[in-house]
């Protein structure tokens, strides 16, 4: 071919190529926006969810905030952050966020040590582990109202189980609900009993992830149950803790149920967490926009906590 020829044709093959490459760009988007089309309608039915439940509460919360609403929760006025100063200002913030840190000290680290002990207990495979294992799992299964209701009658003043085990022992009857200084221990110790199951089974289920054969070679190695357990168990299992930690604190910031049901923020404010005193603010008072920015508070306050716990205390986390 001459010289001339391959002048000529050069530039054709060029646009064949060109073109073929603009094609095949052209197919590729269209397939990466039919995928995306696909994967945003399965995801529409739980965007649609989050956005009936979730999003549009917020957005509303937000804008209640910055109102102030009558009896029927009509928007009265605009008040801009005069509600939120009134939270600070009357010691509502003060008072609720002291009884809820109490109440996060008292059963998160309790919670967690029992279920962990628990976990470890029952982590070797004996005969029989099994059913302990389900006995331990058993509060995970029973809703806030209903765990409510059987503490209500264990800690019954004169009727409780409690008390009557108590006499048998010579100890003189408890004020479990009726004391300022027994109300917050005493839900406290129904939550924890109320969040062992979900705190065992996640726990466990990291001990079991941990390989059989690590143990073998600290076993062979010469290490006993104790220091196997902190030396190696602890290390592995810190995801774990950490995940459990998470939820724990966020769930005992949350707590509402058992609160309402046994003693109703009472006696004398010594069990009003912050979500009660919202609750309170809101359907017992109907001030819609103290409430709504009392519940902007705490959504910034947990996420502060959770994010100090990302940033700080996840270090320590040992991933494998």
């Amino acid at each position: 071919m001459s010289e001339l020829d391959n002048r000529i044709s050069l530039p054709a093959a060029r646009r064949r190529v060109s073109n073929t490459s603009q094609r095949r760009t052209a197919s590729l988007r269209v397939q990466r926006m039919r995928e995306n089309m696909l994967a945003y309608g399965f995801l529409a039915p739980s965007l649609l969810l989050f956005a009936v439940f979730l999003f549009y509460p917020m957005f509303k919360s937000v804008y209640l905030s910055m109102h102030s609403t009558d009896p029927t929760g009509q928007i009265a006025a605009y008040v801009g952050l005069d509600n939120f100063k009134a939270v600070f200002q009357s010691g509502l913030f003060l008072q609720g966020m002291k009884v809820t840190l109490l109440f996060v000290l008292f059963t998160v680290p309790t919670g967690m040590l029992a279920a962990l002990i628990l976990a470890a207990l029952t982590h070797n495979r004996f005969k029989g582990m099994r059913i302990f294992q389900f006995v331990f799992s058993l509060p995970v299964v029973l809703s806030v109202g209903s765990s409510a209701v059987i503490w209500k009658f264990l800690f019954h003043p004169t009727l409780g189980m409690l008390n009557y085990l108590l006499g048998k022992i010579g100890i003189d009857p408890i004020p479990w609900l009726t004391s300022p200084d027994w109300a917050l221990i005493s839900i406290s110790i129904m939550t924890i009993w109320m969040n062992l199951g979900f705190n065992y089974i996640i726990l466990s289920s990291g001990l079991q992830g941990i390989p059989e054969e690590i143990y073998e070679s600290a076993k062979i190695d010469g290490a006993g149950p104790l220091l196997t357990f902190r030396k190696i168990s602890m290390p592995l299992l810190s995801p774990t803790l950490f995940f459990v930690t998470v939820v724990s604190i966020i769930g005992a910031f949350q707590s509402f149920g058992q609160i309402n049901i046994l003693t109703r923020g009472g006696p004398m404010d010594s069990t009003n967490v912050f979500v009660y005193s919202i609750y309170q603010e809101a359907f017992v008072n109907f001030r819609f926009g103290t409430g709504s920015a009392q519940a902007l508070i705490l959504f910034a306050v947990i996420m502060l906590l959770t994010l100090i716990q990302f940033k700080w205390v996840e270090r320590k986390v040992h991933y494998q």
